[in-house]
């Protein structure tokens, strides 16, 4: 291997190092309680070397930002790739949403803290973190047009504000922040409960009532999706009025 190579490897792994340092700590912690010393000291590093890789700390915070992206983008290309009909890609796309909100809180948190307006839009990776999110509604829409093709849903519906609708609606309802899910258990429900409900609403109201077309939750269900339980009388639990 030649020194320059060698040279170049070394950079990268020092700079995956830094941002896996990092990561650690805003998974725990406010973004205003982490320092760029904090990271240093981490990741064993002098502050200088950490600004050799990163302007600053909202750089190096929206680089773990579009890692979580790339991991949900990663997430609804392979619904997509799946050989069923559209509604069922939606359908899997948004339980794909919910297992991200689970499995990854803490890029889900930051991600969501990313989204407000205390950070810079001359922040050289704001562009790569808007085209992430922007990709993954791309992968929706063109599911959502693969079903009308298909006759899965409706025709009349236009893919794209039907994909903002739906996007939308899976960053609100199925990444919930706590104080919400506290008073959806408040009131007898699960979170799980909650989910499966808000499928049950949202596909009867994309799907295009075609009888031959028709997929009941046995179909879905055969394509790994587990989120369209009926929510039965003995399951709702209601605190006593």
């Amino acid at each position: 291997m030649r020194s320059s190579d060698r040279r170049q490897r070394e950079k990268e792994q020092r700079k995956t190092g830094i941002i896996d340092a990092a990561e650690r700590l805003f998974f725990f912690r406010r973004y205003e309680d982490v320092s760029m010393d904090d990271i240093a000291h981490s990741v064993e590093l002098n502050k200088a070397t950490i600004y050799l890789y990163f302007e600053n700390k909202e750089t190096l915070f929206a680089t773990i930002v579009l890692r979580g992206i790339q991991i949900l983008g990663e997430k609804y290309q392979e619904c997509m790739e799946k050989q069923v009909p559209g509604i069922v890609k939606v359908a899997l796309m948004g339980q794909a949403y919910y297992q991200f909100s689970e499995e990854f809180p803490g890029y889900l948190r930051l991600i969501h803290f990313y989204g407000s307006e205390r950070f810079s839009r001359e922040n050289p990776y704001t562009a790569e973190i808007g085209k992430g999110y922007g990709d993954c509604r791309r992968i929706l829409q063109d599911a959502i047009q693969e079903g009308i093709g298909d006759k899965t849903i409706q025709a009349d519906l236009d893919p794209f504000l039907t994909s903002m609708y739906l996007m939308i609606s899976f960053m609100g309802t199925l990444s919930l922040e706590n104080r919400w899910r506290l008073v959806v258990e408040a009131e007898g429900f699960s979170y799980g409960q909650f989910t499966s409900e808000f499928f049950r609403f949202m596909m009867p109201a994309i799907s295009s009532g075609d009888k031959s077309r028709t997929l009941d939750a046995g179909d879905f269900a055969a394509s790994g999706f587990f989120l369209t339980e009926p929510l039965a009388p003995d399951k709702r639990k209601r605190k006593k009025q």
